[in-house]
């Protein structure tokens, strides 16, 4: 089966976060032939290995009309089985010739405007179950409506060697305990309710310094820096930027925090799980899909900086013994639910359904 994965999207987020990881592991699954289509120079497209087939169309915007023709011809000269798009532009450019017996389906990842962007499409896959209610509400035939969750590889292990030397890099102390977030910084991911929280925890825990650690780039970045020295925590706040390799700054963690005010579900807890962080994350739509609270997570009221602070100081307190019982939890979480292997099976039994009707 011949597949068309059209992203259109410059920077990095969740979405394209798992459209790297998708994308390749289904052209490993047997049968399956995989076209990815990006923007050209799209920090999405460095993240994809080179063996992989890549088609360029610019995607200017959601109106660029020679894009429109782009996607066209190339589905009439690649003839796929399935086209699936990522995000509202790509969605909204990808318009399926009537000559053409491909079927359009639309992954979302969000709580979007359906009309004049995904409607069109022929399916819709939401990765949980109150966004497949959305997708519902709004009109679109239950039949046609997926829900396929998200998945996260197993990290490779870093070495201590390297561990050390972040450390140094960000001169964070070495029996320093980290605290580490991560996404951009834009206003519903919540990092001015997280500084807020940080700033209301004591600055050691069992004689250990307290660092909070936050990767990630956007349109407030001068704004929460400004935040933080309003807070007289800029000392023990370290800010890393974007990373195209996290695996080394989790490592570097101990707990993980995820202070989104909205998430439709949350691939940062999927990825701390399978680092082996316990998690801390507000009560989104995504963290009540994930999270058993006290289980494999703890979930504070969202937009609340005090409930935040009094969760970590305990969770902090309670010592390494309570954050590995947590970690734990949703290291198996992952595992059972949120493999490789059970992900891509399920496209691919849609895919085939799709194909068949």
């Amino acid at each position: 089966m011949r597949s068309l994965h059209i992203i259109g999207s410059r920077e990095l987020g969740g979405a394209e976060s798992f459209y790297s990881r998708f994308v390749p592991a289904l052209s490993n699954f047997e049968g399956q032939e995989v076209v990815a289509v990006t923007r050209p120079g799209a920090m999405v497209a460095q993240t994809l290995p080179s063996d992989l087939t890549c088609q360029g169309v610019p995607m200017r915007s959601g109106w660029d009309l020679a894009s429109v023709v782009s996607i066209r011809r190339l589905i009439h000269r690649l003839r796929p089985d399935i086209v699936q798009t990522y995000m509202g532009r790509a969605t909204r450019l990808t318009r399926i010739p009537r000559s053409a017996s491909a079927v359009h389906v639309a992954r979302l990842g969000g709580f979007y405007k359906i009309d004049g962007y995904y409607r069109h499409a022929d399916a819709w896959v939401g990765n949980s179950k109150a966004l497949c209610d959305y997708l519902i509400r709004e009109g679109l035939p239950a039949q046609r409506v997926y829900r396929i969750g998200n998945f996260v590889e197993p990290p490779a292990p870093t070495p201590a060697s390297l561990i050390g030397a972040l450390r140094k890099q960000y001169e964070i102390p070495a029996d320093a305990i980290v605290l580490f977030s991560l996404g951009r910084l834009i206003p519903k991911k919540g990092f001015s309710d997280l500084l807020e929280a940080f700033a209301a925890l004591p600055t050691h825990i069992g004689g250990r310094p307290l660092f909070l650690v936050i990767a990630g780039d956007g349109p407030l970045c001068t704004k929460l820096a400004s935040q933080t020295a309003a807070l007289s925590i800029e000392h023990r706040t370290r800010w890393l930027g974007w990373q195209m390799q996290t695996t080394p700054i989790f490592h570097l963690a101990d707990i993980f925090i995820c202070p989104s005010r909205d998430e439709p579900l949350g691939n940062v807890i999927l990825e701390a799980w399978a680092h082996r962080l316990p998690v801390v994350s507000t009560d989104t739509v995504g963290a009540r899909e994930l999270i058993q609270a006290e289980d494999n997570g703890l979930v504070v009221a969202t937009g609340r900086p005090d409930e935040l602070a009094g969760c970590l100081r305990s969770l902090l307190t309670a010592g390494p013994t309570a954050w590995h019982r947590l970690a734990e939890r949703g290291a198996h979480t992952v595992r059972a639910h949120h493999s490789r292997a059970a992900v891509v099976g399920c496209y691919v039994a849609m895919y085939e359904g799709l194909v068949r009707r």
